[in-house]
């Protein structure tokens, strides 16, 4: 395995480091074959450490301008060269519950809005069975570049916009997170340092983990992608057993 900076894009871990030194640094290992094995993340600073700001709009301002400045990102040029937007979340900076998804797809980049079309329409119809809307929760990805051809996200795109999300979620402080599907999972697990982390969605969704912040317990429920629906119209039961679960969990 190898850390990050090894085969990606040289110097891009160092200007990481520069770009976000309020941060300790963090590894990020993956197998060499990275379509064969689940990454792994090493962090050693999380929600643990961070605190609120007074001004949560400023503060969230500031991650956007950021982010659309964010030239070393490898995704930079491809966003601009397709007159792409960043998808920075969308949503109540005070939410209980924060989703997160993986990245932004090729309507989420034209619009710079999170989890529109098909996808998002399924999203918006879980929301309103169990009574909540868009503008009640907060929705964002862990990067926030479209990648070319809905790729997976790369180690060092992660290494560059995760820091850009664990400032997002001391910003709203969430009761509630919500991965949306194995990537996004696998990445919430990991972040908190959880021993469920590397386990399957199909085990794990809809149930409730435990984890520790500056601020308190919260609760991490892991939810398959809405876009499993599309597919697999029996998963959207399933879907909105589990959405009734994070009601549920904010009643607590």
């Amino acid at each position: 395995m190898h850390p990050v900076g090894a085969t990606d894009s040289p110097g891009l871990l160092s200007r990481y480091v520069q770009r976000n030194k309020s941060f300790h640094v963090f590894m990020l290992y993956w197998p060499a074959n990275e379509s064969k094995a689940r990454m792994e993340i090493r962090m050693e600073t999380n929600l643990m450490d961070q605190t609120q700001p007074e001004d949560k709009a400023a503060a969230m301002e500031a991650i956007r301008r950021e982010i659309e400045q964010l030239t070393e990102s490898p995704l930079y040029e491809y966003r601009v060269a397709n007159g792409y937007q960043p998808v920075i979340g969308a949503g109540s900076l005070d939410a209980d519950v924060v989703f997160i998804g993986e990245a932004p797809g090729k309507q989420e980049a034209l619009t710079g809005q999170p989890f529109v079309g098909a996808s998002g329409r399924i999203l918006d119809e879980l929301l309103a069975s169990i009574g909540l809307s868009r503008e009640e929760v907060y929705i964002t990805n862990v990067v926030k570049d479209r990648p070319p051809n809905n790729r997976d996200p790369r180690p060092a795109e992660i290494a560059l916009y995760s820091p850009f999300l664990v400032r997002q979620l001391a910003i709203i402080q969430p009761r509630i997170i919500a991965p949306l599907g194995r990537f996004a999972m696998d990445f919430t697990l990991n972040l908190f340092h959880l021993p469920q982390a590397g386990g399957k969605i199909s085990q794990l969704h809809g149930q409730p983990i435990p984890a520790r912040t500056s601020y308190g317990e919260i609760k991490i429920v892991p939810l398959y992608h809405p876009a499993v629906a599309l597919y697999q119209r029996t998963k959207l039961q399933t879907l909105q057993d589990d959405f009734r679960r994070l009601i549920e969990e904010q009643g607590v």
